[in-house]
C-alpha cells in the first residue's frame, strides 16, 4: 500500500494531472449548479475529449473530477431556488431552500460546501485503505438483499411526512410506485400503462418528475404570489448570515461523521448510488432525531441539510469501490465511466490495482486532492452564488423556467418530456396547496423499479419467496425495515402513556 500511495501521489500531483483534477472540478461544479443537466450527461459528451488525452490516469481524473464536482455543486440549485441541479441533491432541498426562504441562503450554502467537503475526504480516506475489503462484501449482496434495501428505503418515508401526514405520505410513495410501473416492466419486457404513446415506453424520466415536484410549482408560487420573494429576501442587496455558529457547527458535527460513512457504505454497493445515500441519510438523522430537531426538519433545518450532503459526496467516492476493483458500475454515472475505461484499454478488476497501480492510486489520491480545490473554489465564492437572490422576480421567474425545460428536454432528448413536465408540475402544485408532502413520491419513484427488478431476479433464481427466510441478510434488513415502520407508533403510544390501554 505505502508502495502505491507513493506512485498515486507521484501521478496525481504532477502539474497535469493537478491541472486536470481543477479543471474537471470546476467543469463539474458548474454543471451541477445548472438543474437538470447533471455528472451522466457531462461525463458522456467529455469522453472523446478523455480519451484524445491519451494518458488513461489524467483521462480518469478529469472525468473523476467531473463526476464528484458536480455531485458538489449540485446542491446550489437546490437550496437557491428550490430546482435540484442533479438526482441526489434533491433531498438537500428540503431543508436547504427553507433555509434561503428564511433569509439564510449563504449559511445553506456553507453548511452544505462544509457537509460535501468532509463526506468526500471522509469517502476517499476510506478508499484508500479499505477498498479491496469493501469489495468483498459488496459481493455479498445479491437480488434478495437489494430488494430488501429498497424495503428499507420505503419504510422510512415517516421522515419525509410533517406532523400527522404520514397517512399523506403514504399515498404519495404509493403514487410514486405506480408512476415508476410506467414504461417496460423488469421481467416481461413488454410496455405497462403507456396509453399507446411511444414516448413513454421507456418510462417517465427522473429528472423530469424532479423538476415537476419542485421547480415547477415553486415558480407558479412566485406568480401567484408576488410578495413570496420578497419574504425570501431577495430584494436584499447584500447577503448576510454566511458563517455557522458554534452551536450549529456542535449540532452539523455529529450528524456528517455518521451520514459520510453511512453514504460511503452505501455508495460501496453496486447500483445503490449517491441518490438513495442522500434520502436514506436524511431519514435516518430525521428519526434519531430529537422531537425538538425533528420537528425542525423540512422546515430548514442545518442537520436536515448537512445529512444529505455529506451521504451523497461520500457516495459518490464509494461508488469508486466496485468500479475499480470488480469492475462492477455502482451508479449509472460510473457504468459511463465504465465505458470510458474499456474505451481507454483499461481493464478495471482484482488485477488494476497490481498491474495498473498508477491509476488506480491515482484517482484516489485526486478525489482527496480534488475536494479540497472545491472547498477552495466554492466557499470563496458563496456570497457571489447567493447573490442570484438579488435578481428582480421578474428575471428570476424566466431563468427557472428556462433550466428547468432544457435540463427535462436534455434528460430524455425528447419534446414530448416537455408536455410530462408542465402537466406532473401543475399536479405537484395542487398537491402542494392540499399539503401533500412531495418527497415521499420522489422516494417510491426512485425505489420502485429497483425494488422490481431485484424482487423479479431473486423470485426467479428462488423458485418464490423462499429467499426472505432463506437468506440470513434479507431477514435481518426486512426486520429492520418492520421496526422502521412500527417503532414510530410505539414510541407516540408511550410517550402518550397508552400503550397498555
Amino acid at each position: 500500500m505505502v508502495e502505491g500511495l507513493l506512485i498515486g501521489l507521484q501521478t496525481a500531483l504532477s502539474i497535469k494531472n493537478f491541472l486536470m483534477v481543477v479543471g474537471g472540478c470546476l467543469i463539474g461544479t458548474f454543471i451541477g449548479m445548472l438543474p437538470g443537466l447533471g455528472p451522466m450527461s457531462i461525463i458522456a459528451i467529455m469522453i472523446p475529449v478523455a480519451i484524445s488525452i491519451g494518458d488513461p490516469s489524467a483521462a480518469l481524473i478529469l472525468l473523476a473530477g467531473v463526476y464528484y464536482g458536480a455531485i458538489f455543486g449540485g446542491s446550489t440549485s437546490s437550496i437557491l431556488i428550490n430546482a435540484p441541479g442533479v438526482a441526489s441533491t434533491v433531498a438537500t432541498s428540503f431543508d436547504g431552500y427553507p433555509l434561503t426562504r428564511a433569509g439564510k441562503a449563504g449559511k445553506a450554502l456553507t453548511v452544505a460546501a462544509i457537509a460535501s467537503f468532509v463526506g468526500g475526504t471522509v469517502g476517499a480516506i476510506l478508499l484508500l485503505f479499505f477498498a479491496p475489503a469493501l469489495a468483498s462484501v459488496a459481493l455479498l449482496f445479491h437480488s434478495a438483499e437489494y430488494f430488501a434495501l429498497m424495503v428499507v428505503g420505503l419504510s422510512a418515508i415517516a421522515a419525509f411526512a410533517g406532523s400527522g401526514q404520514v397517512t399523506k405520505a403514504l399515498l404519495m410513495t404509493v403514487m410514486g410506485l405506480m408512476l415508476a410501473t410506467v414504461g417496460e416492466g423488469a421481467q416481461f419486457n413488454l410496455p405497462r400503462f403507456t396509453m399507446g404513446l411511444m414516448d413513454l415506453q421507456s418510462g417517465i424520466g427522473f429528472i423530469t418528475l424532479a423538476m415537476a415536484m419542485f421547480a415547477i410549482p415553486e415558480t407558479l408560487f412566485l406568480v401567484l404570489d408576488p410578495s413570496r420573494s420578497d419574504k425570501s429576501g431577495e430584494g436584499s442587496s447584500e447577503i448576510k448570515d454566511l458563517r455557522i455558529t458554534a452551536e450549529e457547527a456542535k449540532q452539523i458535527a455529529p450528524v456528517i461523521a455518521r451520514q459520510s460513512i453511512q453514504g460511503f457504505l452505501i455508495g460501496v454497493m453496486p447500483g445503490a448510488g449517491a441518490t438513495i445515500a442522500s434520502f436514506l441519510g436524511y431519514a435516518v438523522e430525521r428519526n434519531i432525531a430529537k422531537p425538538s430537531d425533528r420537528d425542525l426538519f423540512g422546515k430548514g433545518s442545518v442537520k436536515g441539510l448537512a445529512a444529505p450532503e455529506s451521504a451523497n459526496n461520500a457516495a459518490c467516492t464509494g461508488s469508486f469501490v466496485p468500479l475499480l476493483t470488480l469492475g462492477i458500475p455502482g451508479s449509472g454515472t460510473t457504468a459511463i465511466l465504465l465505458g470510458a475505461l474499456i474505451a481507454l484499454n483499461v481493464s478495471p478488476g482484482p488485477r488494476l490495482m497490481q498491474d495498473q497501480p498508477e491509476i488506480f492510486w491515482s484517482v484516489i489520491i485526486s478525489m482527496y486532492i480534488g475536494n479540497v480545490v472545491l472547498l477552495i473554489l466554492n466557499l470563496p465564492l458563496i456570497p457571489y452564488i447567493a447573490k442570484v437572490l438579488t435578481v428582480p422576480r421578474t428575471f428570476l421567474i424566466p431563468f427557472i423556467l428556462f433550466f428547468t425545460l432544457m435540463g427535462a428536454y436534455i434528460g430524455q432528448n425528447n419534446p414530448t418530456e416537455l408536455l410530462f413536465l408542465v402537466g406532473l408540475g401543475v399536479l405537484a402544485t395542487i398537491l402542494r396547496l392540499a399539503s401533500f408532502p412531495l418527497a415521499p413520491l420522489l422516494i417510491g419513484f426512485i425505489l420502485g423499479p429497483m425494488l422490481e427488478n431485484n424482487f423479479s431476479r431473486a423470485s426467479q433464481l428462488y423458485d418464490g419467496v423462499s429467499f426472505v427466510w432463506e437468506r440470513p441478510m434479507t431477514t435481518v434488513l426486512l426486520a429492520i425495515a418492520v421496526l422502521l415502520i412500527v417503532l414510530p407508533s410505539l414510541k407516540s403510544r408511550f410517550g402518550r402513556g397508552k400503550f397498555f390501554a
